[in-house]
């Protein structure tokens, strides 16, 4: 293996520790120290690929958004028509919300733990939540006028969030089984007008 691999190698080992223990314990709540310990890396190695924890924080959400893109990706491969990938979003949720290692939104606890705006985890926070609604917003683009694919798409944008975090409070199976009811509505609504 050549450095450059071992090096990236070992980059990824910390971001995925790193995510493992800011999924499990919080953002503040985990320290430097801990990541190091449980990534067995030397503490060169940490700030030489991370000079500050916010970096690794924001490097951690970007590799968590990327993960979730894919996944989305996948499922839009399956050539379903705009309503049904609505629906595959939300199977993915309760699929998600069912899953023994799901500790609610790490975006969300993200948001709760850097609420200024301008701070660098703040705006990865951001990112990721603006991409799903533009993912909404380009599936329903596909049978409404754009204006209102972005009305639905805000709309069932919020359906998703919401139940997530009452997801992370033992009521997703009753929040997810809502939203699906609550989905089409908004759809037909939109597809109407």
């Amino acid at each position: 293996m050549s450095l450059r691999a071992d090096a990236a190698e070992k980059r990824q080992h910390i971001v995925e520790t790193a995510y493992r223990l800011f999924k499990r314990d919080g953002f503040h709540a985990t320290g430097i120290d801990k990541i190091i310990a449980e990534a067995a890396v030397a503490k060169m190695t940490m700030y030489r690929h991370f000079p500050s924890k916010d970096g690794l924080i924001v490097e951690v959400l970007d590799w968590r958004a990327e993960r979730f893109k894919r996944q989305l990706d996948r499922l839009a491969e399956a050539s379903l028509s705009p309503q049904e990938s609505i629906l595959a979003i939300f199977d993915w949720h309760e699929r998600w919300f069912n899953s023994p290692d799901f500790h609610g939104c790490l975006f969300q606890h993200a948001l709760a733990e850097f609420g200024e705006p301008k701070h660098v985890v703040f705006e990865a926070v951001t990112r990721q939540k603006r991409d799903l609604q533009e993912r909404l917003q380009r599936i329903l683009a596909q049978s409404i006028p754009e204006d209102r694919a972005k009305q639905a798409a805000m709309s069932l944008f919020m359906l998703i969030e919401g139940a997530t975090l009452l997801a992370q409070m033992a009521q997703g199976k009753e929040a997810i089984n809502n939203a699906r009811r609550i989905a089409p509505g908004i759809l037909s609504a939109e597809i109407r007008q």
